[in-house]
């Protein structure tokens, strides 16, 4: 933020925005949202070279910290010149967005959060799992499920990171989450592929009861089949911020030869 000259407003409410605001808007926008302003998390106004960051991500600093970044991201990345003014909400902050301006802004992002090479080499500093997620969160000032992303795709370990959302208004006897994401390191997608696991998820799965009773448990053992055929005895360790759940999965005996230890007490 010192280096690009923006200002930051972090304090506006855009569920309750004043319609001289919204109207000023309109008169600038290039963008538009279709799902309109009210879901807008953050905006960059290039005329006045500021950003704006709705009130409500105060209660997630991690997300917060992101999104201002890519605000910055936006305004930073001289070729984006043209846009002059970017209203982002969780479609365009999405890792899965691909209008290629949203692309570059989550890039900058990521890359800035994260440093680059430096999470890479905290990361190895730590045993595999879950309780160096939360440590690597906590020091780079990121939400857990961009660290969690973060941590598998550049991790040089075999490991996959399935991401489940509740199903609103489940029956206790049927699926009680779904399939969000699923993301996986170099390596296990080398040496093992991509795993066999559907969409939606039940009892029958260990994970399940821990999302029903705990928060977070670094203890599960399940049992998996590759695309190819391959069977696959594997740890997986949970979290759930009651947004999302992960379930963080890698063959049985493979690790980090750590320098640190972390011990996982009460995560948010």
């Amino acid at each position: 933020m010192n280096y690009s000259d923006f200002v930051l407003d972090s304090k506006i409410d855009l569920l309750n925005i004043e319609h001289s605001f919204l109207d000023t808007l309109k008169e600038k926008s290039f963008k538009t949202l279709q799902s309109g302003l009210a879901k807008v998390k953050g905006i960059f106004d290039r005329t006045e070279k500021k950003i704006y960051i709705d009130i409500s991500l105060d209660k997630n600093l991690g997300k917060k910290n992101f999104v201002t970044l890519h605000e910055v991201g936006h305004g930073a990345l001289g070729w984006q010149s043209d846009m002059m003014l970017c209203l982002d909400n969780d479609d365009t902050l999405s890792p899965d967005t691909e209008e290629q301006f949203e692309e570059e802004a989550n890039y900058f992002a990521s890359n800035t959060l994260f440093q680059q090479d430096r999470f890479i080499a905290e990361a190895e500093k730590l045993k595999l799992g879950l309780s160096s997620v939360m440590e690597l969160k906590r020091k780079f000032g990121a939400s857990v499920h961009a660290t969690f992303r973060n941590y598998v795709l550049k991790s040089k370990n075999k490991c996959a990171l399935l991401v489940l959302t509740p199903i609103k208004n489940a029956e206790w006897n049927g699926a009680l989450c779904e399939k969000r994401n699923l993301f996986y390191s170099k390596s296990f997608i080398v040496d093992i592929g991509e795993l066999e696991l559907p969409n939606q998820y039940g009892y029958k799965w260990n994970f399940i009861k821990d999302f029903k009773f705990r928060k977070f448990s670094e203890n599960g053992g399940i049992n998996l089949m590759s695309k190819d055929g391959e069977e696959l005895d594997c740890s997986n360790h949970f979290f759930n911020n009651s947004y999302n759940s992960f379930v963080f999965i890698f063959p049985k005996g493979e690790k980090n030869r750590a320098r640190t230890k972390v011990i996982l007490q009460n995560v948010n």
